[in-house]
């Protein structure tokens, strides 16, 4: 366990507004916890469906790819063919550990953490949709959906590698 508080308890971060930098330590916080929990994993554990949940490779990767599609959103721009093939792919297992995956996760977070560092907080009530049907929100509806949907797989994630520890799954 580390010594730092959470992220969020750890001050402001430099040239960020505050109203924007709740995402920054939702990714901060994601990256830790899942360091933790599944960075030491097998492929077979990361893989692993225990009680018939999704495998942490999938939450991992549905963190990934949901953040990099509703970055797009937030960005105004319509989902490309390599993001709908990505999330068609989610849950299909590979021989992937969880340094791998994690590393996936790291590199859709930087991204959007060149996004963040942009923005200007005037936008955050402009109007944005989302998917096929343009369903309407604001950026600011859509950065409060990122981190409530990370944090959300995030604990499944966890949740499935101490199942598949505990079961003794591909140990």
């Amino acid at each position: 366990m580390s010594d730092l508080p959470e992220p969020w308890l750890r001050g402001p971060i430099p040239g960020v507004d505050p109203l924007v930098s709740a995402i920054l330590y939702t990714f901060q916080q994601a990256r830790e916890d899942l360091n933790r929990y599944a960075g030491p994993l097998t492929a077979a554990q990361i893989w692993a469906r225990p009680h018939g949940f999704g495998s942490v490779g999938f939450h991992i990767r549905h963190i990934a790819g949901s953040t990099d599609r509703l970055f797009s959103y937030l960005q105004g721009r319509d989902l490309t063919s390599d993001q709908l093939g990505a999330l068609k792919d989610e849950a299909i297992p590979n021989d992937q550990a969880g340094a791998a995956l994690l590393a996936e996760m790291d590199q859709a977070f930087a991204r959007a953490e060149t996004v963040v560092r942009n923005l200007d907080p005037v936008i955050l009530a402009e109007p944005r949709w989302v998917g096929r049907k343009r369903l309407p929100t604001t950026v600011v509806g859509l950065l409060t959906h990122i981190a409530e949907h990370i944090q959300r797989h995030v604990g499944q994630a966890i949740s499935a590698a101490k199942l598949s520890t505990t079961l003794g799954v591909g140990a």
